[in-house]
């Protein structure tokens, strides 16, 4: 079957990864594979880590995007892709890649999925998630702190310096691109009702 390819993109803390997770949910775990754009963060070795540490990473050349669209087109074609693996601590891919599997339906999410022309061309279904800042910022910052093990401080100094001037110039302006807009993210559930029953009937409309 033609792989059906959804772009999930919306501001960091935005709640795409719910909307990620209900669209398994809805078409089957089996059958979905997932294509996280921060997989993509360029890998700079040649940099000092604290250099690293300090760069742009809400800015869309900190993505290498190119690949991931050569991916999308690999599993398209039905070939197995060895996606990169991104070390959110050391800010550095990790030698290792993962094996992907192409599958019916594949989700490509990230806050920049719908800035760059030609991943969009790559997509059938867009869907933006749309949340208040300030929301955004609360499960940014818990995330942060949690699981990718920055300070408090440090997650603030990020957000002023770049995640929030990102959002404005790049995040929000792509909002135009969707094709579906899904307002408060996913506690909105008439909203994720109605996207999934769009996306399974596109998903059983496939051709073989």
């Amino acid at each position: 079957m033609t792989p059906l390819v959804i772009g999930i993109a919306g501001g960091s803390g935005s709640g795409k990864t719910t909307v990620v997770q209900r669209t398994m949910q809805t078409l089957g775990a089996a059958r979905v594979c997932v294509l996280d754009h921060d997989r993509y963060y360029r890998h700079r070795p040649e940099l000092s880590p604290e250099t690293r540490a300090a760069l742009n990473y809400d800015h869309p050349d900190a993505l290498e995007t190119p690949l991931l669209v050569d991916h999308l087109a690999a599993l398209r074609r039905g070939e197995t892709i060895q996606a990169p693996v991104y070390d959110f601590t050391r800010h550095e891919r990790r030698p290792e890649s993962e094996t992907v599997a192409p599958r019916p339906a594949i989700l490509v999410e990230g806050i920049l999925v719908f800035a760059d022309a030609a991943l969009r061309a790559a997509l059938d279904i867009k869907v933006y998630v749309d949340t208040a800042d300030d929301l955004r910022f609360i499960r940014r910052l818990r995330r942060d702190v949690r699981d990718r093990g920055r300070s408090v401080d440090g997650v603030i100094d990020q957000y002023l310096s770049t995640v929030r001037p990102m959002h404005l110039e790049f995040v929000e302006p792509s909002k135009r691109y969707a094709d579906v807009i899904v307002p408060e993210g996913g506690y909105n559930e008439v909203a994720l009702d109605l996207l999934m029953a769009a996306i399974a009937d596109r998903a059983r409309a496939r051709p073989e």
